[in-house]
C-alpha cells in the first residue's frame, strides 16, 4: 500500500473542518501549526475567503496540515502504507509520514517554501498549461524548438503533461503542441511557473534551508519527485527535494515504479481527488484499487474496508 499525498491546487474552502471538530488531537495540531505560521490557519481553511486560500503562502501550510492529520490518525489506527510519495509540495508530507521530518520542520520549511516561490511569482507571474493526448517524449521534443522559456513541469500520467514557464512562451507552445497532436491545451489558474527556471531564486534559497535541516530515519522509502526512485536516506533526500521546485515533478515514473515494487493499493490523502484521478489513467489492472481520503467520511470508509491491508 502507497500513501500518496496531493500538491497545490487541491485546496478548498472547509478543509479538515469535520476533522477538526472531531478529534482533540487534530485541533491540537492547527493550534501549534497556527504558533509557527503566526496566522490562525483553522479560520483560512474553514471559512476563506477563496481567493485568500488560493495564494501559496496560504495554500501549502493548509494541504500540508490536512494530509499530515489524516495520516496521523491513521497511524493511530495502525494503518501504516510499505512506501510514501508527494506531488510537488506534498513531498514534504510523504517525508514526515516517513518520519524523516517532523510536523515542526516541514511546516517550518513549507512556510519559508511558499513564502520565496510567492516572492518569484510576483517577481515574473509566468503561466502554466495541462497538454493532453501527447507522450512525455513528444512534448519534450516540441518544447525544444520553442522560444522563450517553456518546459515540462509534470508528468501526471501518460498523456497528461503540465509546462510551466513565462506566459507568452507558454501560449505559443501551447499552439504548437496542439499542431503536433495534442488534444487540448489547458491554461491553468496558478500564480506562477512552478517547475521552471523563473524558480530559480526559490530553489537556490531552499538549497541553502535544506542544507541545515536534520533529517531523521525513514519508517518506509519516499519515492522522489526527481528521479522517481525510492529513497530511504536523508542526505541524499536534501539534494532531491532542493532541486524540485527547478525539476519537473515526475509523478507518472513514481507510479510505475510503485508498482513495479509490488504496490496494488494506492490511496490518496488529504484535499481533493486529483492524484486519484492520475493513478487510474495510469494503470489498465484490475487488480489496481484506488481510495481517497479526505473527509471524515472517507477515513470511516477507509478503516472500515482497508484495516487489514496494510501488508499489500
Amino acid at each position: 500500500m502507497a500513501f500518496l499525498f496531493p500538491g497545490q491546487g487541491s485546496q478548498y474552502v472547509g478543509m479538515a473542518k469535520d476533522l477538526f471538530e472531531e478529534f482533540s488531537s487534530v485541533s491540537e495540531i492547527f493550534t501549534g501549526a497556527s504558533e509557527i505560521l503566526k496566522y490562525d490557519l483553522a479560520e483560512v481553511c474553514f471559512t476563506g475567503p477563496e481567493e485568500k486560500l488560493k495564494q501559496t503562502a496560504y495554500t501549502q501550510p493548509a494541504i500540508f496540515v490536512h494530509s499530515f492529520v489524516l495520516d496521523m490518525i491513521l497511524k493511530e489506527n495502525f494503518i501504516k502504507p510499505s512506501c510514501a510519495a508527494g506531488h510537488s509540495l506534498g513531498e514534504y508530507t510523504a517525508l514526515t509520514s516517513s518520519g524523516a521530518l517532523s510536523f515542526d520542520q516541514a511546516l517550518k520549511a513549507i512556510a519559508k517554501r511558499s513564502a520565496v516561490m510567492q516572492e518569484d511569482c510576483d517577481r515574473q507571474p509566468g503561466a502554466m498549461a495541462a497538454i493532453l493526448g501527447l507522450k512525455y517524449d513528444e512534448v519534450v521534443e516540441a518544447l525544444g524548438s520553442a522560444e522563450g522559456i517553456s518546459v515540462p513541469a509534470n508528468y501526471n500520467s501518460p498523456d497528461q503533461i503540465v509546462i510551466s514557464g513565462e506566459k507568452n512562451a507558454v501560449d505559443t507552445a501551447c499552439a504548437k503542441l496542439k499542431e503536433a497532436g495534442a488534444k487540448r491545451a489547458l491554461p491553468l489558474q496558478v500564480a506562477g511557473a512552478y517547475h521552471s527556471p523563473l524558480m530559480t531564486r526559490s530553489a537556490e534559497t531552499m538549497r541553502q534551508y535544506i542544507s541545515q535541516m536534520q533529517f531523521g530515519d525513514f519508517g518506509y522509502p519516499v519515492y522522489s519527485n526527481v528521479g522517481a526512485e525510492p529513497v530511504l536516506d536523508g542526505e541524499a533526500f536534501k539534494e532531491l527535494l532542493a532541486s524540485q521546485i527547478l525539476n519537473p515533478v515526475m509523478w507518472y515514473p513514481i507510479l510505475q515504479n510503485m508498482y513495479r515494487d509490488g504496490v496494488r493499493l494506492f490511496v490518496e490523502i488529504g484535499p481533493g481527488k486529483a492524484l486519484q484521478g492520475m493513478v487510474k489513467r495510469s494503470f489498465n489492472d484490475p487488480e489496481i484499487e484506488i481510495f481517497g481520503i479526505d473527509t471524515l467520511d472517507d477515513l470511516d470508509q477507509f478503516m472500515n474496508q482497508y484495516a487489514e491491508t496494510d501488508d499489500k
